[in-house]
């Protein structure tokens, strides 16, 4: 038996330090947290300061047997746990169910998983930081006392099933907040003046610096222009430079990835956590920008040895989060030689973003020369202006460019292209120059990266929070992440060349959105019943406060139970006085108006599947209802909205002397048939489509699903060989599993089929469920 045991949260992190310790060490893993506040009321005893009762989770039983085991035969036991504040709590819980006392338990801890860093964390041992386990502590306790005691009110006065969180409910809001905001919004036109010159053979672009408020004064303007000549009036060159962004933090990183790699914010943490894992990157749970003196070190050799030494500079950042502990780390790479690592293709283009952003850190800036050109107009006093960019020395953009979230201007063609060699007062000629009306456009909907970004702008959460906030308010369907098409909308072009002025009406699609975070109409009650009775609890700035007593606590400032006391008490009052608020008091619905034919009232309101528009009261017997469409909220659904929807469900006609019938659900429009779905196609309209269309909807989704099955096995009928989305593949019960390259999948035996299933890792295969098969 080895003398020392050493416990890591995760297997994978188990194997990887195995292998630096040697085998006077045996490295286990807890599998994650191995207790937690028990369900109901007794987990926590108000009354006795707030005193908490944990168990051990009913899945870590047989986890904590064997690691009691473990511990009775070792002379050392080392907590290797992550080293935060969630790390802290395990490697206390573990000390606490093992019972290990003080003498024969060590606390260890590292930010990356190289041989040098574990070598040091055994080195220089500690013990549990009291501090940091009492800050996730009192995380835990107030985070499920305010869902414990929210959640029954809104079961109560809203619907049942509901919950609320303290940060999830502000993540909550914040969506809500920028919805309303678009739908508020009142497109304003102007018109936006741009020229083509040409010189020599070689064109580009100029602006007018202003925008025209109305067509008479962009036409009026377009029309001086045909009896003008232009001229070089001004030409400036100046030196610019552009430096790198900070290395990674766990935001910076979770939004990088979404812009460059369209990752969501889980997947990015789910492949940053293997490469952790791996000993690939450092602790990828940090809001430090710093980089160690070592790292600085292998940084500026890579940098030489690849590109020479005029392309470093060492940059040591600060970070802007008042939060930040400077002795972590930003993500970087553990070894700065290597550029690409072994992984499947994300984890490869995870490592690769890292690397670049770790690297460019510690470049050179960009020196560049940028040139104004300012073009006169003979008959005007206004010019046009044209920028132009070349670079120098390419500095830190060898390796990377961070992205941004910023939408283009419509229409922005490049104007920092190579502008032509000019001299002041050439004469330019002018290919042709426009005026398009363009329009004002509301804030931007959140995508996942963005609103993590305005969490931490306003201080709310912490690194190791956004991802379990943004799955949790989509998995309780508060919010939905989806692309939707945009609305077509008319504008006018007007354009001079040749001599010649033309007016043209044009079409454009606005409004199209890609991945984005939309508010459903329970979100929308939800916030709103929040924002009236518990508005500290969803306000912006309390919620910032409450994250830095945390910190304040971790640091030693502060007593976690004084801290709760200081919260629960008005807390819990605002909860007494909420149970007095009558249900026919929360704004669940809205009437619309009256029905034009039968003069019944018309609402909109939150029913038991979803929301929904009614005619007529609760109490008649002959009330009608209709689901609203995807997009369509409460608040704001009109009268002919309404009467539309009540258009649905239609019968379409007649299939196999089967109705069909076409609708709206939950996932979009579809038919019934026979008791069967079939989702529309993108642009078809369930008010439009016709008999011949359904049919031959139906007859495609059955050849579909035909062609879908390859092969059955009569030992084990769970076991199918299917053609989906990205080819072929096995399924066994709830689990898919890839056909290795080579393998035809007709051709696959039974026996080939398991040992494919066998050699892959999955949920049913650890659980020791695989099948005998049948004789």
């Amino acid at each position: 038996m080895s003398k020392n045991l050493v416990i890591v949260e995760s297997p994978a992190k188990a194997k990887t330090i195995e292998g630096y310790l040697g085998k006077d060490y045996k490295v286990v893993s807890s599998y994650g947290h191995v207790r937690d506040l028990p369900k109901g009321d007794k987990a926590i005893d108000i009354k006795n300061r707030f005193k908490p009762t944990y168990e051990v989770t009913p899945d870590k039983k047989e986890v904590i047997k064997n690691l009691k085991s473990l511990a009775k035969d070792a002379e050392m036991v080392y907590l290797a746990s992550d080293d935060d504040r969630e790390g802290e709590a395990i490697s206390w819980h573990l000390k606490e169910v093992l019972k290990l006392d003080d003498q024969h338990t060590k606390r260890i801890v590292f930010r990356e998983i190289t041989k040098n860093a574990i070598t040091k964390a055994i080195e220089n041992p500690r013990g549990i930081d009291y501090d940091l386990v009492n800050a996730q502590q009192a995380r835990r306790i107030l985070d499920r006392l305010v869902g414990f005691e929210l959640s029954p009110i809104l079961w109560k006065k809203i619907k049942t099933g509901l919950s609320a969180g303290r940060v999830q409910s502000v993540a909550v809001r914040l969506i809500v907040e920028r919805e309303r905001e678009i739908e508020g919004h009142k497109a304003k036109s102007s018109f936006r003046i741009t020229a083509i010159f040409e010189v020599e053979g070689k064109s580009f672009q100029a602006e007018l610096p202003k925008k025209f408020e109305t067509k008479a004064e962009a036409e009026e303007f377009l029309k001086k222009c045909l009896e003008a000549t232009f001229s070089v009036g001004n030409l400036e060159k100046k030196p610019a430079k552009k430096s790198p962004a900070a290395p990674f933090t766990t935001s910076t990183l979770q939004q990088e990835a979404s812009r460059k790699l369209y990752f969501s914010v889980a997947q990015t943490m789910s492949v940053a956590q293997k490469l952790y894992e791996a000993g690939k990157i450092t602790y990828m749970r940090t809001d430090s920008t710093n980089l160690s003196q070592d790292a600085l070190a292998a940084a500026k050799n890579a940098i030489e040895n690849s590109f020479g030494s005029q392309y470093h500079k060492s940059r040591q950042y600060s970070t802007k989060s008042e939060s930040a502990q400077e002795a972590h780390e930003a993500i970087r790479p553990t070894d700065f030689s290597q550029s690409q690592v072994s992984g499947d293709r994300n984890e490869q283009r995870l490592y690769e973003l890292i690397w670049k952003r770790a690297i460019a850190s510690q470049m050179a800036d960009a020196e560049l020369e940028r040139t104004t050109i300012t073009v006169d107009i003979s008959n005007s006093p206004q010019h046009l202006v044209a920028t132009g960019e070349i670079i120098k020395f390419d500095g830190f953009l060898k390796v990377y460019l961070e992205d941004t979230d910023d939408e283009p201007e419509e229409d922005e063609e490049g104007n920092k292209s190579l502008l032509p060699p000019l001299t002041i007062g050439q004469g330019l000629a002018m290919r042709e120059m426009k005026g398009k009306e363009t329009f004002t456009r509301p804030a931007p909907r959140y995508t996942e990266a963005s609103l993590v970004k305005k969490l931490e702008e306003l201080g709310i959460g912490r690194p190791s929070t956004y991802a379990p906030t943004i799955s949790t308010i989509q998995k309780r369907e508060y919010v939905v992440k989806e692309s939707r098409e945009g609305t077509s909308r008319n504008y006018v072009e007007m354009t001079i060349a040749g001599g010649k002025f033309k007016e043209s009406n044009k079409t454009e699609n606005t409004g199209a959105e890609k991945n984005k975070l939309f508010p459903t109409n329970i979100a929308m009650v939800v916030n709103d019943f929040l924002v009236e009775h518990f508005p500290n609890v969803i306000d912006f700035h309390f919620t910032a406060n409450v994250e830095k007593e945390f910190d304040e606590i971790a640091a030693g400032g502060q007593d976690w139970q004084d801290m709760i006391d200081g919260f629960y008490g008005k807390f819990h009052h605002s909860v007494e006085e909420t149970e007095q608020v009558s249900r026919q008091d929360v704004n669940t619905s809205r009437l619309i108006g009256q029905h034009p034919t039968s003069g019944k009232n018309v609402y909109a309101r939150l029913g038991r599947f979803g929301p929904l528009v009614q005619i007529g009261e609760n109490e008649d017997e002959d009330k009608q209802f209709a689901s609203l469409k995807k997009g369509q909220f409460i608040e704001n659904v009109t009268m002919d909205d309404a009467l539309e929807l009540f258009k649905l469900p239609r019968e379409v006609g007649f299939f196999e002397d089967k109705k069909m019938t076409a609708a709206v659900g939950r996932f979009g429009p579809y038919i019934r048939h026979d008791n069967a779905f079939y989702s529309l196609q993108k642009g078809q309209d369930p008010l439009a489509i016709t008999e011949a269309e359904a049919i031959e909807l139906i007859q495609a989704k059955r050849e579909a699903d035909a062609n879908k099955h390859i092969k059955a096995f009569d030992e084990n009928p769970e076991i199918q060989i299917l053609n989906g989305r990205w080819g072929p593949y096995i399924k066994f019960g709830k689990n898919n599993f890839k056909i290795p390259k080579g393998k035809v999948a007709e051709e696959l035996t039974y026996s080939e089929t398991i040992e494919i299933i066998e050699a892959q890792p999955d949920a049913g295969k650890k659980k020791g469920k695989f099948p005998a098969k049948k004789k």
